[in-house]
């Protein structure tokens, strides 16, 4: 059953995707050749807890850290660990947070020092893949014009879009419904209504769109073993569109720094 959300309901989960945004711009800086992802995930849980909010990832289903750290290959759900960061590396690091009684959730991936130009590319197509799917996520749409728009872009450069992860409605619960498939085609799918708050989230492979878990029994990584990007907005339905409540405004601000 989807829930819609009041307009109340919606500046809840508005309130807690904004402090993701900002715990985003606090990691920004620290994400850097050297650094050990385990650092990241206490400066991020540190700053949630300051701000009066718990991560939503801990303890999720047995999860053992806040924040999901995934590194080139690795798609989502990876563990931060003691292994430092290198040149070269992406990362995408996906956090969530839990205020008011809602959840607020986005990722972005990080270049670390200086990548590949392919890689890069693949971060810019995934981000500009996200805002596709936004731009088709307004009332009287249906989810599969969301995926459409996400899996007809990216695929034209070569790219996989992975199938078994999905985006998904937010709001009470981390994860409600409905599923947000980054693939699909136009006018499928269920309706989407005004008050519909979702978590729109590409996960784009630079090569083979199948995956696989590692024995850690959270890591999901490329069958191929190429990179992978993903980027992840929160957004609610709107009669002329949806409208953003997540931000990249405080990482992007401080990438532009460094």
């Amino acid at each position: 059953m989807v829930y819609l959300k009041t307009e109340e309901e919606i500046e809840l989960v508005r309130i807690s995707s904004l402090l993701v945004g900002k715990t985003h711009g606090v990691l920004a800086p620290h994400i850097v050749p050297g650094v050990v992802p385990e650092e990241l995930d206490r400066i991020a849980e540190e700053f949630i807890r300051d701000n009066g909010a718990t991560p939503s990832f801990f303890g999720y289903n047995g999860f053992p850290k806040s924040i999901c750290v995934s590194i080139n290959e690795e798609v989502v759900h990876g563990i931060p660990s003691k292994e430092p960061l290198k040149n070269g590396d992406i990362v995408s690091v996906d956090i969530g947070v839990y205020k008011n009684g809602f959840h607020g959730d986005s990722a972005y991936t990080y270049e670390v020092g200086e990548v590949d130009e392919e890689v890069h590319l693949l971060l810019e197509r995934t981000k500009e893949s996200l805002m596709r799917g936004i731009k088709a996520a307004k009332a009287g749409n249906r989810i599969g014009d969301i995926g459409h728009a996400i899996q007809s872009y990216v695929e034209d450069f070569g790219y996989g879009v992975v199938r078994e992860l999905v985006g998904h409605g937010l709001g009470r619960d981390l994860h409600e419904s409905p599923e947000v498939p980054n693939y699909g085609t136009q006018g499928r799918g269920k309706k989407l209504v005004e008050g519909m708050v979702l978590a729109i989230e590409p996960m784009v492979n630079l090569g083979v769109r199948e995956i696989r878990q590692l024995r850690d029994g959270w890591t999901i990584v490329t069958r191929d073993g190429k990179p992978s990007a993903h980027f992840e907005h929160d957004v609610v339905i709107r009669k002329d569109g949806a409208e953003v409540l997540s931000t990249f405004e405080f990482v992007e601000k401080e990438l532009v720094k460094s």
